[in-house]
């Protein structure tokens, strides 16, 4: 009698639409990461660009400034509240936020460069971490070639090669493209994590909601692979 062959797990794969100067995403990603490392399924997670605000000077702006004309100042703060619930979060979720001693909101083209580039070699979730912790707990500019061509080579990658890329228009135009496909697919706000390219969980979800997330999508992941 013949032996039946095993079915072997299905990768489910995963895209977090982000900006680097987005407080969610970083806390989104750490609960997603949680969520995937408690999961029995294997999880392929690619990171997708994004930018709050384009139209941030390449130099940036100062943030103080920036953040009173967003959202407001006085007991309407908006940002204030977001703020305080950041805060309170960030422990858990092995983060610091320093939101008070930010001095600059950076334009961020050219981090989305450098997180393409590492994805491409398996360095996707490395890069997004440091340029996190980079902007959040160590007030730098993430904006900065500088600053981008160190952390490349922190990371494993070519820093020279980085540093010559940077300097120049590579990929500028192929990120703002995808930019644009996630906006016209109607990513009007990050994180937005896409399962399989057929469903989406919106914002910083708990690890609960990504757990049952993952296990809808090793469901469609299981047929694509037998199709």
């Amino acid at each position: 009698m013949a032996k039946s062959k095993k079915t072997k797990p299905a990768v489910i794969r995963v895209d977090i639409v982000s900006d680097i100067v987005c407080p969610w995403c970083w806390l989104g990603a750490r609960y997603f990461l949680n969520a995937a490392k408690q999961s029995k399924h294997n999880v392929e997670l690619t990171w997708r660009p994004y930018m709050l605000d384009p139209t941030v000077p390449e130099k940036g702006v100062p943030y103080r400034n920036y953040m009173k004309s967003k959202f407001g100042d006085g007991p309407n703060d908006r940002f204030k509240a977001m703020r305080t619930h950041l805060e309170e979060a960030a422990p858990g979720a092995g983060i610091q936020f320093n939101f008070g001693d930010i001095p600059m909101r950076p334009n961020t083209l050219n981090a989305h460069r450098l997180m393409r580039w590492a994805g491409g070699q398996g360095k996707g979730t490395e890069a997004a971490e440091k340029l996190f912790k980079a902007f959040f707990t160590d007030l730098q500019d993430v904006g900065n070639h500088d600053l981008l061509t160190k952390i490349a080579g922190e990371i494993g990658m070519d820093p020279e090669l980085v540093g010559e890329l940077l300097s120049g228009e590579d990929e500028k135009k192929s990120v703002q493209e995808e930019i644009m496909y996630f906006r016209n697919l109607g990513v009007s706000g990050v994180p937005c994590f896409i399962y399989e390219g057929q469903f989406a969980v919106q914002g910083a979800q708990p690890v609960d909601a990504h757990l049952k997330a993952i296990d809808e999508a090793a469901k469609l992941a299981q047929g694509r692979q037998n199709d």
